[in-house]
Parts: structure tokens; C-alpha cells; sequence
């Protein structure tokens, strides 16, 4: 297959690098910054530059790797220069917007298909110089196929991206996938950047271990991305934001009135609820 990525920043970036160094698919790029895509193709994590219409004609798989709007924009532009039977897989990190107004994009063509997808990799830094081939090795590809997705399409798109390395795929709807992601994902980015401003985190070298190392990681983030994403999953991410404020009002209130029973009992709940997590079953591998 012909691979077109679009976008080389840490996503983008490490699927062109996982595509050289794990399949033999030719890798075709595009970036809004086009020294980047250069560099791309001079360190041979593409073998070309995606710059007029014929080169977008002859892609099998387009994915794009773009803020939400930017990737609705993107689609909308270049949809009439693919070939038929070409599939179009999006990225990002919320998925019913994205995928409701591209699937209606794709409607004036139906003889393409277009997937939603979001890789669930990822590291503190950001761009394609902190891009590597082996982000997505072991991690979960969530797909968000249309209802009347052809089923042969889907397996070849789950079956490439096992190839990269991913250790399994996930076949979601786009309301469940940002309703989870609200909490798995968005929350720890939002607690993250909201703990780290306290005062005493300019005090932690040599008061602080693997605790604050992990509360702290996410608030490294590209902030202009994250403003989009929580924008968009506002109806999911505010309720789990209440929840989280509720749960720490009642650790407020124990504390402020020394309630050491009811202490007690909030960790207790919070350990059993951990141990809960842990036990839950892996789901296994399937592309339907």
C-alpha cells in the first residue's frame, strides 16, 4: 500500500518511522511546515513529499495526524484527489466530532472510507524530533468505523497497524470513545496541569519520588491541542471534572473537621477501587 501521512509531529512523526522501519510500505508525506516533511524524507522515514493532487491520487491510505478542525479541513480539501477504494484514518484524540463531519464529507464519495482512530501513545515531548518507530509498540489502536463500514476495510487498516507494533485494536463508537477518554485521559492532563501549580512544586528536588514524577508528567503538553480537545468533549470531560471536585470536597471535609473514620474509609474505598482496575480482564484482539 501507498501510505500518506499528514502531519509530522509526535504522532505522525513515529507512524512514517514505524511504517519504514516494520512493513515495506511506501511512505508518502505532508506537513504544514514543509522543512519538516525535508527532514522526514532526509532521515528515510518517507520516501516522498505529498505536494500536487496526483500525489494524493495515488495514496491507498491517507492518515491524518492534526488537531480536530485542521484534520475536518484537511479532508475537505484534498477528498476529491484520492482514488477510489482509498481509506482515510484520522488520529485524533476526540473522535464524535471529527468523525461526524468527515463521514458526511466522505458521503459525496462513497467509494471511499473513512475511519476514525486515535493511537493511545504517547510521550511528554512533542513534534517530529521527539518522534521514534517504537511509540506504539504494545499500545491499543481505538478504530471508529461507520456503521456500514466494508468489513474487508477495517481488517486491512487493523491488520497495518498491528503491524507497526501496536499490540491490539479496539473497535469503539465515537460517543463511548469520548465519554472514556474524557475520564482515562483528559481528566489526568487537566489534574496535572492544575497540580503542578502549587508553590511547593518549585520546592520538590529532593522531596519528591515516583509520586510526583507520575502526577506531574502530562502537564507538559501542548496546550493550543488541549484547549481544542476539551473544547470539543466538554459534554464528557465537565461531568467527570465535577465528579473529581465532589470526590475531593469529601477529603476536604474529613480533614477540616478531623474525621478520621471518614479518612479512613475515603482511602480505603479509593484502594479497593484500584484494586478493582487491576484485576479487570485484558480484552482480546478483535477487528470487528
Amino acid at each position: 500500500m501507498n501510505i500518506g501521512i499528514i502531519g509530522l509531529g509526535l504522532i505522525g512523526g513515529s507512524l512514517a518511522k514505524a511504517t519504514k522501519r516494520f512493513t515495506t510500505h511506501p511512505v508518502y508525506v505532508w506537513n504544514r511546515t514543509e522543512a519538516t516533511a525535508a527532514k522526514a524524507l532526509a532521515e528515510h522515514a518517507a520516501d516522498g513529499i505529498l505536494d500536487v493532487p496526483e500525489d494524493f491520487a495515488k495514496l491507498d491510505l491517507m492518515i491524518l495526524a492534526l488537531y480536530p478542525e485542521a484534520t475536518i479541513e484537511f479532508v475537505r480539501s484534498h477528498l476529491h484527489e484520492l482514488k477510489p477504494g482509498a481509506v482515510i484514518v484520522d488520529t485524533c484524540g476526540t473522535k464524535t466530532l471529527v468523525c461526524r463531519e468527515c463521514q458526511k464529507l466522505v458521503a459525496s464519495r462513497p467509494e471511499i472510507t473513512f475511519i476514525g482512530g486515535h493511537p493511545m501513545a504517547g510521550i511528554e515531548q512533542s513534534g517530529y524530533d521527539a518522534s521514534r518507530a517504537e511509540l506504539f509498540v504494545r499500545a491499543s489502536m481505538l478504530l471508529v468505523p461507520s456503521s456500514n463500514v466494508d468489513k474487508a476495510k477495517l481488517q486491512q487498516v487493523a491488520e497495518f497497524f498491528l503491524s507497526l507494533g501496536f499490540g491490539a485494536t479496539k473497535v469503539t463508537a465515537a460517543e463511548t470513545h469520548d465519554r472514556v477518554i474524557a475520564y482515562t485521559s483528559q481528566l489526568a492532563h487537566l489534574v496535572a496541569s492544575a497540580y503542578i501549580k502549587s508553590p511547593a512544586a518549585l520546592k520538590h528536588p529532593g522531596f519528591s519520588a515516583g509520586s510526583f514524577r507520575d502526577m506531574t508528567r502530562v502537564a507538559f503538553l501542548q496546550e493550543a491541542m488541549w484547549t481544542e480537545l476539551f473544547l470539543e468533549n466538554q459534554e464528557f470531560l465537565l461531568p467527570e471534572l465535577d465528579r473529581l471536585l465532589g470526590n475531593l470536597t469529601d477529603f476536604r471535609n474529613a480533614l477540616a473537621g478531623k474525621d478520621k473514620g471518614m479518612l479512613l474509609q475515603l482511602l480505603r474505598d479509593g484502594k479497593e477501587r484500584k484494586i478493582q482496575v487491576n484485576n479487570l480482564p485484558e480484552e482480546p484482539y478483535s477487528p470487528f
